[in-house]
């Protein structure tokens, strides 16, 4: 272990990218605490110290930035809505963009610069809300006695909304810079950097649960213990799946080109259980907690007040069930835009590949989707199992509701750390060093 995180170090393009990533992500924590100006965080503190559902999953993937109400309030969420939006639109709803998915790195080019523009379009549409919401919900249940805006004029607004927006931006320039400079891929970075950093201030809340005043240590021990190996049980069962691969074997026919002979050699296919890794989790998230959000700048009404109550997703039935669902079809959407296999086919045809005793074609493309099926499906539920299960186990520990978000956040860590793992693994392979997982 520790010769090999000596041996990450000796690769001096390994070095140079890990520092790199360092020094972005103390960026983003010192921006963390940069505060809003014409904004009172106190206020948000208060309020978010009571537990309040799905804001505590804003909170934890911004590191905290959300309850100090700092320039990166928003996070990264407006990104992977526009993100999740572009995606849906490149499946033949906008022809414009479907024709820019279909032409390689020219296209993707084209995509992820429409992804920026969108991200900072609903950035602001975000940060109005967020504001103007803030300041009409906090003004009848201010219990600090300050105001939450002390300036509501045009510009003390205009000032709020283009400071969020800025930091969204910002926020998405240094994920893309990770992706390039760095290692790993910077948005899923920086949720597991802020995601760490939420650690410490979930165990202060937890703690005082566990090991009340004047309370029965004995309990509070086996509680914690009982906990911790809910824990370790399924960052065990994330990693067997994460790590699950089913090959399919390919046989490339023998070509001869002038003099020489080429194909000829066996292969394999390597497909994963969850192909789809953690996003289906995060754009779930997005999804099912857009309306809950919305809805609590209106408390009260009628309409706002039945969305609190169905559509928290820690707490409320409907909520769990949308939950489950949105990340079951995120996990095929996802690894079907990651996997073709109508492409794969005909890749595999042009190549002179072919699967043993499956005609080459379209019986191909049915046979690969016919598996990628069953795989999905599995990690499809197996995501949808760990994401959901950890809030009953934290409600049967009886912990506050601002850390009932265990489960999403333990599977986006150890998904993160995996994938990780394997891009340093394979520059260390590279380089003749040891990796982590090679003897």
């Amino acid at each position: 272990m520790f010769q090999t995180l000596g041996n990450i170090f000796k690769v001096e393009d390994l070095r140079r990218r890990i520092l790199f990533t360092l020094l972005l992500l103390i960026v983003f924590r010192i921006g963390s605490f940069i505060p809003v100006p014409n904004t009172n965080a106190d206020v948000i503190k208060a309020w978010a110290n009571e537990g309040q559902g799905v804001f505590n999953l804003i909170n934890a993937f911004s590191g905290g930035a959300f309850t100090n109400f700092s320039i990166f309030a928003m996070g990264i969420m407006p990104y992977i809505t526009a993100s999740i939006i572009v995606n849906l639109l490149t499946m033949d709803v906008i022809p414009a963009l479907a024709r820019w998915a279909k032409e390689g790195e020219t296209g993707r080019r084209k995509l992820s610069q429409f992804t920026r523009y969108f991200t900072i379009g609903l950035a602001l549409i975000y940060s109005i809300g967020m504001s103007i919401g803030f300041n009409n919900y906090f003004g009848g249940l201010n219990t600090v006695g300050v105001s939450f805006i002390e300036d509501t004029s045009f510009w003390g607004y205009a000032l709020i909304c283009l400071t969020l927006t800025a930091g969204t931006a910002f926020l998405m320039w240094l994920g893309e810079q990770i992706t390039d400079k760095g290692i790993g891929n910077g948005i899923s970075i920086i949720i597991f950097a802020g995601i760490l950093a939420s650690v410490p201030s979930t165990i202060s809340l937890a703690y005082p649960t566990l090991f009340p005043t004047g309370g029965n240590v004995t309990i509070g021990v086996l509680k914690s213990i009982g906990i911790l190996l809910v824990v370790i049980a399924l960052i065990a069962a994330v990693i067997f799946i994460q790590q699950g691969v089913r090959r399919i074997p390919v046989q490339y026919a023998k070509r001869i080109v002038g003099r020489k002979m080429y194909g000829g050699q066996s292969t394999h296919i390597p497909m994963k259980v969850n192909a789809a890794g953690v996003i289906p989790i995060i754009f779930a998230v997005s999804l099912v907690m857009f309306p809950y959000t919305i809805a609590n700048f209106w408390k009260g009404n009628p309409i706002a007040d039945w969305i609190i109550t169905n559509f928290d997703y820690t707490q409320a039935p409907l909520g769990m069930i949308l939950y489950v669902l949105f990340i079951i079809g995120f996990t095929y959407f996802y690894t079907y835009v990651q996997i073709n296999p109508n492409q794969l086919a005909d890749q595999l045809k042009k190549n002179g590949g072919f699967i043993p005793g499956v005609r080459p074609g379209k019986i191909t493309e049915k046979y690969i989707t016919k598996i990628l099926n069953r795989l999905t499906l599995t990690g499809a539920i197996f995501l949808a199992l760990i994401a959901i299960l950890p809030v009953f186990f934290i409600m049967l520990a009886g912990l506050p509701e601002a850390i009932q978000i265990g489960g999403t956040s333990l599977l986006i860590v150890v998904g993160v750390a995996l994938e990780l793992m394997k891009t340093i693994e394979s520059q260390l392979i590279q380089k003749h060093y040891k990796g982590f997982m090679k003897k």
